[in-house]
């Protein structure tokens, strides 16, 4: 049976909301699962390994079902500046920005889309080319979208809240689960301070 992200999504996210944080998205990779979380003003190691072994892993370890059979590795970390947009609210909360998303099929002549998100409605996400003449606009259907993300735009304004040239680095924690007594599964939390580069 296929491990599910939206399942672990279920489980995890009331009590990530109730610990005033947002789960951004959830990845699963063979024997990896990837929890990246966020909250307002950004998110460190600390609170990530806090994270990791206090709420994601204990959810995790009660409910076997939703996860990679036997030994995997669980990682919780925040999303980058560079963060990949899946849902329709990650693509609303950034209109305005510069983005990046590849089709599955050609749009306007293209399979590759670059520019600045204009507007988001249920169906699409409206980009204004980067390359193309003031006010023309593609219309990219989501169920055409292979892969979305924002983009670090370098320039002397940086948006508030970031540092003129940060490459936006993201710390991640992650527990290992480990055979237990019994044939349960057991968490081990392990803090990693290893900074992750976002930029190219």
């Amino acid at each position: 049976m296929a491990v599910s992200p939206d399942a672990i999504r279920a489980l995890v996210e009331p009590a990530l909301i109730s610990s005033g944080l947002e789960l951004w998205d959830v990845e699963v990779s063979g024997d990896a699962v990837r929890v990246l979380v966020d909250r307002p003003g950004g998110i460190d190691l600390d609170s990530l390994a806090g994270v990791a072994g206090k709420v994601v892993s204990p959810l995790l370890d009660e409910h076997p079902e939703l996860t990679p059979p036997g030994r995997f590795s669980l990682e919780v970390s925040s999303p980058g500046v560079e963060r990949n947009l899946r849902r329709v609210e990650h693509y609303t909360r950034y209109i305005g920005s510069q983005v990046s998303i590849k089709t599955s099929q050609p749009v306007g002549g293209a399979r590759r889309h670059h520019g600045q998100l204009v507007s988001v409605d249920g169906q699409a996400a409206t980009l204004a080319p980067e390359d193309a003449p003031a006010g023309e606009v593609v219309e990219i259907p989501f169920q055409l979208i292979e892969r979305a993300r924002t983009v670090l735009v370098w320039g002397p304004a940086p948006k508030p809240g970031q540092t003129k040239g940060s490459k936006g680095s993201k710390a991640s924690s992650r527990a290992v689960k480990r055979p237990a007594a019994h044939g349960r599964q057991a968490a081990e939390p392990v803090a990693s301070n290893e900074a992750k580069d976002t930029a190219p």
